[in-house]
């Protein structure tokens, strides 16, 4: 079930849905796609683009989103209109599926904190990829709220920039979609 928020409208209930999106591997699809969404008010929590083919002629666009389930119907119909679109799947609503998301944390520190850090990045399994004797860069994959508390705690020993990737998901199972 999709985490539920309050919505602009209040007799109806706002979901996050994660949206998977399969699009001819060419210029200005992704600004369809985001013009869309700009177009008609919809927000985009998260969003990546990465080509999934041998021959680089499809690309899979990742969009997390929220609204009512009606304007999450709407998304996904205008969406699969869009002449470039081969496919689009609301993975939330096709049940079970995998989500992760990637980020780079910077944390600066000496003595108690450094150590600090370097207990929760264990605890996390946040791996560090760049260490100096004043900061470390951690990269650390997974849930969005799993980074969320990573990031959060990280801000009580020294947090100093943080980059993300943004989702990637696909739907569990045998068969591709």
């Amino acid at each position: 079930m999709a985490p539920r928020t309050k919505s602009l409208f209040p007799e109806e209930i706002s979901e996050r849905h994660t949206l998977s999106i399969l699009v001819d591997n060419e210029a200005g699809v992704l600004g369809r796609i985001v013009g869309l969404f700009s177009a008609r008010g919809y927000n985009i929590e998260s969003l990546t683009v990465a080509d999934i083919t041998q021959d680089e002629a499809v690309s899979r666009i990742t969009i997390v989103t929220s609204g009512p389930r009606r304007v999450i119907d709407q998304i996904t119909a205008q969406l699969d209109r869009l002449v470039p679109v081969h496919s689009v799947t609301d993975l939330t609503e096709l049940g079970p599926h995998v989500e992760r998301e990637l980020a780079l944390v910077k944390v600066a520190g000496t003595g108690e904190s450094r150590a600090e850090a370097l207990r929760l990045a264990g605890i996390f399994r946040a791996r560090p990829v760049d260490t100096t004797t004043q900061s470390f860069v951690f990269e650390i994959s997974g849930s969005t709220v799993k980074v969320d508390q990573f990031i959060e705690l990280m801000r009580e020993v020294g947090l100093v920039e943080v980059a993300r990737g943004g989702v990637v998901a696909l739907s569990r199972g045998a068969e591709a979609r």
